[in-house]
């Protein structure tokens, strides 16, 4: 429940939050990763870490596109708030 107030919620260590809106980044329109973003990324992530962070956020957005397209219903993971 506390997600959507990830950036100041005391429930994320500041490297969650940190991945968090690298995902948001990626994730919403016309929103990008920007250099500042990324250097605080590479801090904290070695080159493998970072490529497998980025391929997870990057493999949910397309699946989260691919069954919105083919009419998928949600498997009721999540509670909506």
């Amino acid at each position: 429940m506390a997600l959507p107030q990830y950036a100041s919620s005391p429930l994320y260590t500041e490297v969650e939050r940190l991945s968090l809106e690298y995902a948001d980044c990626m994730t919403i329109t016309g929103r990008d990763v920007s250099d500042a973003l990324f250097a605080r990324l590479r801090d904290v992530y070695d080159d493998d870490a970072l490529i497998e962070l980025t391929m997870i956020i990057a493999w949910e957005n397309s699946s989260s596109k691919f069954n919105r397209a083919l009419r998928v219903p949600s498997q009721q993971l999540w509670k909506k708030v």
